[in-house]
């Protein structure tokens, strides 16, 4: 054979090799793109960051998003404005987001944004707060309204019965502002007719609670205890208040004002065992992030919902214009504050 044959089957052995080498890796390089694109994208909308219950369920939803079968689009912050919310949904769309995680704070502007996600095929899981219209494939959320009763009764019994109780209101135009307080009312009228509740509405805002509680305490300072809806707001204001007027007495001491709050959150947990609140009735922030994921992805599927018991120790009922699971959220207390299966007993504070 002469020389110049040899080397081209030499160069037509090599073409043959480089476009076997080739074929194979855009292969596997098409078969990581597939799985990439199996997993559905979702778009998470956290409602605020000025608290510390917020701001641990953000780190649970990085987390979980780490650990989940998905695929994550950059996470957006409403600030607690609707507009906002609108604004950053509008990004996930245009993003491809084939599911969307949110918390609207105000439950009754939102139901437009649902209506043109609906529009899309672009199924919401809304994450502790229950909208007023508008299709959500589920709410993730604990009983608000037994939030309420819990407080009532745990006031209701401490305090024997009787004596002056402020109630730190969350926005009443928040399905949650609203559960909580109407439960609490109804359970202090029907309970404990001797209690005399002062209803302090706050927007979920601190220095609103702060400036009204004081000018309460100032018309009553016999004030006997204190009901807040949102720990992750209204704890560091209210204590940093008692202290100032000499009213940060502990637990069992004379003169002590009875505090239940919720949330859950791990200066909580502090202030129980300091003795300066009494309990708080803790929201699963670990199961929100979670299960919000969770039925994002599901809903991203396709998959169905059924009602009825789950495997988590929760209820799924049916909603006018969804599905809700009701996670538990249990009483803390002394009794129970070192419960290592507590969440708020596993973050960093």
């Amino acid at each position: 054979m002469k020389l110049t044959s040899v080397r081209t089957a030499a160069v037509a052995t090599a073409v043959v090799m480089v476009a076997g080498l080739a074929t194979a890796c855009n292969r596997e390089s098409g078969a990581a793109a597939d799985g990439a694109a199996d997993k559905p994208k979702i778009g998470v909308d956290l409602p605020r960051s000025d608290s510390d219950f917020w701001n641990s369920y953000a780190q649970y939803v990085k987390k979980e998003a780490a650990d989940g079968d998905l695929t994550m689009l950059p996470t957006s912050n409403s600030q607690n404005d609707v507009t906002k919310l609108v604004a950053n949904v509008q990004v996930f769309q245009n993003s491809g987001a084939e599911a969307v995680v949110m918390a609207p704070q105000d439950t009754g502007a939102v139901s437009s944004t649902l209506d043109q996600l609906a529009a899309e095929k672009i199924p919401v899981v809304s994450v502790d707060t229950r909208p007023d219209k508008g299709a959500v494939y589920m709410v993730v959320r604990a009983d608000n309204r037994a939030y309420g009763i819990k407080a009532c009764e745990y006031l209701g019994k401490q305090l024997g019965g009787k004596g002056k109780v402020a109630e730190l209101q969350g926005a009443l135009d928040s399905i949650n502002g609203r559960d909580r307080s109407v439960a609490f009312a109804t359970c202090m009228k029907t309970k404990f007719p001797k209690i005399k509740v002062f209803e302090l509405p706050t927007d979920w805002k601190g220095d609103v609670a702060s400036a009204k509680l004081q000018s309460l305490l100032a018309q009553h300072p016999d004030l006997h205890g204190v009901y807040m809806q949102a720990g992750g707001v209204f704890l560091q204001p209210t204590l940093a208040l008692l202290q100032q007027k000499g009213l940060l007495k502990p637990a069992g001491a004379p003169g002590h004002i009875t505090i239940i709050s919720n949330d859950g959150i791990p200066q909580e947990f502090d202030a129980i065992r300091k003795g300066h609140i009494d309990a708080t009735v803790s929201q699963p922030a670990d199961l929100y992030a979670k299960y919000a994921l969770y039925y994002a992805k599901a809903a991203a599927e396709g998959k169905p919902v059924k009602e009825g018991p789950t495997d988590h120790d929760s209820m799924i009922i049916k909603l006018p214009n969804g599905y809700e699971d009701q996670l538990p959220a249990p009483l803390v207390t002394k009794d129970n504050v070192d419960d290592a299966a507590l969440w708020g007993n596993s973050v960093s504070k």
